[in-house]
């Protein structure tokens, strides 16, 4: 896991933040296909998992995907979100779309 100080955190999460929008389902169709978008339940806010993918925090994203606050999408559940023409919260962390339903109700 790379180290960051509060600073370089903070311009991370600014930097994050600017590349986050919502967007509809049918555009991250491509991250899909390449079973590469991960679904953050609103319990987590986005941009901090975005910034523990950046940093490469294996332990917390495996606490994370073992108590099913992050998870794949599934196939069912993309088709169900492209049927709506869903739209999403989403931010791109290379090889990752990380994704927060806008809608869902928890």
């Amino acid at each position: 896991m790379k180290e960051a100080n509060g600073s370089d955190l903070e311009i991370l999460r600014q930097k994050l933040n600017l590349e986050t929008t919502k967007i509809r389902w049918g555009l991250l169709d491509h991250y899909q296909q390449q079973d590469s978008v991960i679904e953050v339940t609103k319990q987590l806010d986005l941009i901090d998992v975005a910034c523990e993918f950046v940093r490469d925090n294996r332990v917390q994203v495996k606490t994370w995907l073992d108590q099913l606050l992050i998870n794949k999408v599934s196939n069912a559940q993309a088709q169900v979100w492209k049927a709506e023409d869903r739209e999403i919260w989403a931010v791109v962390v290379a090889p990752w779309a990380l994704v927060q339903d806008s809608e869902k109700e928890e």
